[in-house]
């Protein structure tokens, strides 16, 4: 088969070499545009735009491929490219471009998109910190045919990943990209067999969107249940990081891991306290009140510094 191959972060990473080291033509990877990172903002190219340079393919980094839109050359000159290319298909994974209709028409098998949800579950940018936030028992990878909607085309293989209780966004997120690997090499193999499987329409029940994510959202909010909290907390990390104010420091903190307090280890204080309060600061954990039940905060970051476990973040801090 040959492929272009559109993505750009480490979850798209790990599909390309996969369908690279699986045998398939790739004549062109379409990334996004080097971005500043590090300390010295050095432009840095994406992971995917990385693992394409080591294996000798041509990358394109248009800003648009709308050919109407606000960089039109850099889309003809792209058109051009996946033209001279003739894909038999074309594989996506976490790009951040929208496809207009002439791209998904192109290749001779249209798109095939690797979607980290089951969908019609958490269409949209953030199906993976959504999945947790909201409490699933499980997520999972989808392989669609890509059509003009958001996330709706038809579903050519379905695959389940449970959601563990400690699970964050980084673990969740490295768990879903070595399954969508899989799972496109062997979809791939099977249009390249001659047995392509059949498409399944998305059900109508169950839609739902995982909205981008906010670094407004990173503050945490105390008036919520502890349990919500913990959840956002393992949501949020790494990105962008859940945040609070703590007694006697000048700055946010982050918050990188908590658990929820059994009711009777709580302590009875926590019946009169205000949400947000800091009930108890040990070598266990910063103990603050919420909405509904306490939380233990147990790893924590100053900024400026390393992620610390609370017992050494508590040496030099007191809520007094």
């Amino acid at each position: 088969m040959r492929i272009v191959f559109a993505g750009t972060p480490e979850f798209a990473r790990l599909a390309l070499v996969a369908l690279i080291e699986a045998g398939h033509t790739i004549p062109l990877v379409l990334t996004q545009p080097d971005r500043p990172a590090g300390r010295g903002l050095k432009l840095t190219p994406s992971p995917v735009k990385q693992a394409a340079l080591d294996a000798g393919i041509p990358v394109a980094q248009p800003r648009s491929l709308r050919l109407d839109g606000k960089y039109p050359d850099e889309a003809a000159a792209a058109h051009r490219l996946l033209t001279e290319a003739a894909p038999d298909v074309m594989v996506v994974a976490a790009y951040g471009l929208i496809l207009p209709q002439w791209t998904l028409d192109l290749p001779r098998l249209g798109c095939l998109n690797i979607h980290a949800s089951l969908l019609p579950r958490w269409r949209g940018a953030a199906p993976i910190q959504r999945a947790i936030e909201a409490g699933d028992a499980q997520t999972g990878i989808t392989i669609m045919q890509m059509d003009v909607g958001l996330d709706t085309g038809d579903m050519l293989d379905i695959r389940s990943v449970p959601i563990g209780p400690n699970d964050t966004a980084a673990t969740l997120h490295d768990a879903l990209a070595a399954v969508g690997a899989r799972a496109i090499v062997d979809v791939v193999q099977a249009m390249a067999d001659g047995h392509a499987p059949a498409p399944q329409p998305q059900p109508e029940a169950g839609v739902t969107y995982a909205a981008k994510l906010d670094k407004a959202e990173a503050a945490l909010d105390w008036s919520l249940p502890a349990e919500t909290l913990a959840r956002r907390i393992r949501a949020f990390d790494p990105v962008p990081g859940a945040t609070t104010r703590l007694p006697g420091l000048a700055d946010p903190v982050k918050v990188w891991a908590a658990h929820v307090l059994a009711a009777d280890a709580a302590g009875t204080s926590s019946g009169t306290a205000n949400p947000g309060d800091v009930l108890a600061a040990t070598p266990e954990g910063i103990d603050v009140a919420t909405g509904a039940g306490v939380l233990r905060l147990t790893v924590l970051q100053k900024p400026g510094a390393k992620r610390q476990p609370v017992d050494v973040f508590v040496r030099g801090w007191s809520p007094a």
